[in-house]
């Protein structure tokens, strides 16, 4: 990454843009509607990956979530963040991750965790393949561990424990187009 500031376009309550802010000042305990995005990560086995949040992170530090998230930045799509995400927070190298499918186009939460910290995003869902032979070499700062788990697992354990996972990916998984495009 470079030096420069990290920027997320906000959104007014019709999911229009209507400016940017500083990522860092974004989340708070009164954040704005925000754009990001959220991917699930399949193995040429049908495997998903799974990712613990690193435990510096603002929100739900430690947390077992999806693959990975982010926020698109000015003029750039969800599919595009997708893609530069997967660089940046997984390691991955530009063209690792294909075949990147919008499951969730309108799916959006708010969250607030433990230390009052709120989530607010429009978020649509993504369902994408990793390509055969690459591993995922994670960011410290963005991943503490990862697994790869069985799709069917994944969805029985959130159904048990929703607790033990992030809140946007227990809501993401109530979903039955989500889970049809992980099975």
């Amino acid at each position: 990454m470079t030096d420069a500031v990290e920027l997320v376009v906000l959104a007014d309550p019709s999911g229009k843009p209507v400016g940017t802010a500083p990522k860092a000042t974004v989340h708070t305990r009164n954040t704005p509607l925000h754009f990001a995005f959220s991917c699930f990560l399949l193995n040429h086995e049908g495997k998903l990956l799974m990712t613990r949040r690193a435990l510096g992170k603002r929100t739900w530090p430690g947390i077992w979530t999806n693959s990975f998230c982010g926020h698109p930045g000015p003029g750039e799509t969800a599919a595009e963040a997708v893609a530069r995400r997967s660089v940046e927070e997984l390691g991955l190298r530009e063209g690792a991750v294909e075949e990147i499918t919008e499951v969730l186009p309108d799916f959006s939460y708010r969250a607030v965790d433990s230390s009052g910290i709120v989530e607010w995003e429009i978020c649509p869902v993504f369902v994408a393949r990793l390509v055969e032979g690459e591993e995922p070499a994670p960011s410290p700062d963005e991943v503490d561990s990862m697994e790869w788990v069985d799709p069917a697992a994944l969805i029985q354990a959130v159904e048990i424990t929703p607790f033990a996972f992030s809140p946007w990916l227990a809501e993401e998984l109530a979903h039955q187009r989500l889970r049809e495009a992980l099975l």
